[in-house]
Order: C-alpha cells, then structure tokens, then sequence
C-alpha cells in the first residue's frame, strides 16, 4: 500500500479526523488534481467538474476536523481515488 493509498484510507475511515497532518491532506488533494492557491493561511483547492470549493486551515501541523470531514465528502460525492481514475 502507497503512502497516499494510506493517508486516503485514514482520511476516508473517519475514525481520527482531529489527527490528521495538514500536509497529508494537501498531498491528497494534489494527488487527487486539485489546484492550490494561498492566501494569507487559507489554503484554497479547486478542480474541474468540481462544484465545491476547499478551504482549509490549519491548526499547528493538523487539519481542522471539520474540514478533513469535508475532504471526504467531497472525495466520496466524486469518487475521486477510485482505481479508475
């Protein structure tokens, strides 16, 4: 298994949502085809055939929970990470 293999299956099992490395979800959502622009602390990812908008924020070196359950909303809505992609 991948590292990003890895940090998906973390993000997706929802089990540890205040744990999870601002910097993994930003690889994520590189990996996934999501541009990033950043202005001032927000981090703001968008991509084609993607209505939603992500804005994220960290917290020290995590990612707010709120957030990584909106990550994973998005990635399911989308299935993006599905082996066809």
């Amino acid at each position: 298994m991948s590292k990003f293999e890895k940090i998906l299956f973390k993000v997706l099992c929802g089990q540890n949502d205040n744990n999870i490395d601002f910097s993994d979800i930003q690889s994520i959502l590189n990996s996934l085809g999501f541009e990033e622009r950043i202005k001032g602390s927000h981090h703001i990812f968008t991509k084609n055939n993607v209505e939603e908008i992500i804005n994220l924020q960290s917290i020290g070196k995590l990612a707010k929970s709120y957030q990584v359950r909106q990550v994973r909303n998005i990635i399911l809505k989308y299935s993006l990470g599905i082996k066809n992609e």
